[in-house]
């Protein structure tokens, strides 16, 4: 197979979706490797590292797209990139299609096979390519979240750990998922006062068991949720409902009842955002404000650690990539139901029930379009 990976074009992503390791395994498994000059740049890999492992450096994305049967990216293809895509060619990456009918529109239009990291399961009921991003992700959260708070930034002025003498900043966490784990584990790291709310109390058990000497956890009735917020200066929003638009836990009217200069931080932005005031921002416009509340809503948060954040995702990836590869879509996702999960879009068929429920748009199985 032809696999090319085109250089990202998002704005401020700066992560490739194929690591020289990636390409050095689909080489070995007698696969062509196609990497659009520069592509790597970002995360550190140079066109040289792709050459000396035996990938071909392309000069343009439009020849990538042209010559390749299977593109692999990072984030959702651009309007430009999707106007190059073809009936029959395998697009892998992340799509977040719940909260985008253009994309989802111009994916049905373009006819080609499209695999969503985002859904693609395991045996355990996680989200494998999901969640190295999510854990980046997570690990992050704190970490913007801490500077959107400095007072030079329209925050409140308090510091996440507080020092002797002055309390620590109070941090609610909303989803004690991958992401909600890992930022709680952060932010109780840095000092602060954690607590984690969650809807499911077998994960509150665990979050107890495992975390409980680190951070405080609660159920997340609206109540709740509400209550905490108003005590909370940074609020990490951490929900997700796989592949469907994320519920909206915040709403502006209750944005009078939070504390002034308070941080959001809504890393479920790419399924739409948990905040109804929450709309998607870039690295280098990162944090607006709404009502006096600060809210940091970039898209692609796990971007501004490229290199870590490439490396941690082309390891999750690999597999899958070698067996859409070696056996073609079709027979890769019939031989692997975790991998059929992935499938949203086939031949202007959607393919993936929540997003059809999001969208108002009617959808087939993935066992009916393993039978188109």
């Amino acid at each position: 197979m032809k696999i090319g990976c085109p250089k990202e074009i998002k704005p401020q992503e700066f992560r490739v979706g194929m690591t020289p390791d990636a390409a050095r395994e689909a080489i070995a498994h007698g696969h062509e490797v196609m990497i659009e000059t520069k592509a790597g740049l970002g995360a550190g890999f140079s066109d040289s590292d792709y050459t000396a492992v035996g990938a071909k450096i392309i000069d343009t994305a439009e020849e990538v797209f042209a010559k390749a049967d299977m593109i692999v990216k990072v984030k959702e293809p651009q309007a430009v990139e999707r106007k190059r895509l073809r009936p029959g060619q395998v697009l892998f990456t992340y799509l977040h299609l719940a909260p985008d009918p253009e994309q989802t529109h111009d994916l049905l239009a373009s006819g080609a096979t499209c695999i969503a990291y985002e859904t693609v399961t395991d045996d355990r009921g996680g989200l494998p390519l999901l969640a190295p991003m999510s854990e980046v992700a997570g690990r992050l959260a704190p970490q913007v979240g801490a500077w959107t708070l400095q007072k030079a930034n329209g925050g409140r002025g308090v510091l996440l750990g507080g020092v002797p003498g002055v309390l620590p900043a109070k941090v609610l966490v909303i989803g004690g998922g991958v992401v909600g784990t890992h930022a709680g584990k952060v932010a109780a790291g840095m000092g602060a006062d954690v607590t984690v709310i969650d809807r499911s109390v077998n994960r509150l058990r665990y979050l107890d068991d495992v975390f409980g000497g680190q951070f405080k956890n609660a159920y997340a009735s609206a109540g709740n949720t509400i209550a905490l917020a108003r005590e909370a200066d940074l609020i990490i929003g951490a929900v997700l409902i796989p592949g469907a638009a994320a519920p909206k836990l915040i709403s502006r009217a209750q944005l009078k009842e939070l504390k002034p200069g308070a941080a959001l931080v809504d890393v479920a932005i790419d399924q739409g955002g948990c905040f109804e005031t929450s709309r998607a921002t870039t690295h280098q416009d990162p944090i607006y404000e709404v009502d006096g509340i600060m809210h940091y809503c970039v898209a692609n948060m796990p971007g501004a650690v490229a290199r870590t954040s490439t490396q941690a995702l082309g390891n999750a990836t690999m597999p899958f990539m070698l067996a859409l590869a070696d056996k073609g879509w079709k027979r890769a996702c019939a031989e692997d139901k975790h991998l059929l999960n992935g499938l949203n879009v086939h031949a202007g068929k959607l393919t993936y029930a929540a997003v059809g429920a999001a969208l108002g748009l009617p959808s087939i199985t993935g066992a009916e379009a393993l039978a188109m």
